[in-house]
C-alpha cells in the first residue's frame, strides 16, 4: 500500500518535471533502465544497494545515457529514486505515469487479443467502437493468441470485454454448473 502511494507521488512528480509533451519518450526512457533492472541483477543491484556511492551510481548511469540515449532529466529522476531507495518500485511508476499522461490527453491504450491477424479495415471499425465507448482516442496493441479459437479479447484499462469462443464456452460452462 505504502510503496503504491509512493509510486503514484513520484509518477506525477516525474510528469511535472518532463512536461505532458515529452512525456511519452521520457517513459520510453524509464521503460529503458527498467528493462535493464529486469535483465541484469548487476545492474539493480547498482540502483538498488546502499553499498554503491552515489558517484559510482552516476557514472554507471551516464555511460548508458550515452549509449541509449537517455535525457538528463530522466538519468537524474534515476538518480533520485535510487537514492531514496524507491527504485525497486519503477515498473508501478512507469504504469502510473503512462495512465495518467493517457488521462491527460484523453487517450485510453487497448490491448486487443485475436486469434488470428486482422485486416487493417477491422480494426479501423474497432478503433472507432472503442472511441465511442470510452469516450477517448485509443491506441491499440495487437496480441496474437491462437488458444482464443475465435473472437476477440479487449483490455481497456482495468476493463475486459470478451467476445472470444473461449471466454463464450466458459461462461456456458458456468451457467451449467450453477443448474
Amino acid at each position: 500500500m505504502k510503496l503504491n502511494k509512493q509510486a503514484k507521488r513520484y509518477a506525477k512528480t516525474f510528469l511535472n518535471i518532463v512536461g505532458i509533451e515529452d512525456a511519452p519518450e521520457a517513459l520510453d526512457e524509464l521503460g529503458t533502465i527498467n528493462d535493464l533492472m529486469t535483465r541484469s541483477k548487476e545492474f539493480k543491484s547498482l540502483l538498488v544497494s546502499p553499498q554503491f556511492t552515489s558517484e559510482e551510481r552516476e557514472a554507471v548511469l551516464k555511460q548508458i545515457a550515452g549509449k541509449t540515449k537517455l535525457s538528463n532529466s530522466t538519468v537524474k529522476f534515476i538518480m533520485h529514486l535510487s537514492e531514496l531507495r524507491v527504485i525497486i518500485a519503477l515498473s508501478e511508476i512507469i504504469k502510473i505515469a503512462t495512465n495518467l499522461y493517457l488521462e491527460k490527453k484523453k487517450k485510453a491504450k487497448a490491448v486487443v487479443m485475436t486469434p488470428i491477424e486482422i485486416s487493417k479495415d477491422y480494426e479501423k471499425r474497432l478503433k472507432i467502437s472503442l472511441r465511442d465507448l470510452t469516450d477517448r482516442d485509443v491506441d491499440i496493441e495487437f496480441v496474437m493468441d491462437p488458444s482464443l479459437l475465435g473472437g476477440v479479447l479487449v483490455k481497456v484499462g482495468s476493463t475486459m470485454y470478451d467476445s472470444s469462443i473461449k471466454g463464450q464456452l466458459r461462461l456456458l460452462k458456468d451457467e451449467l454448473i450453477k443448474g
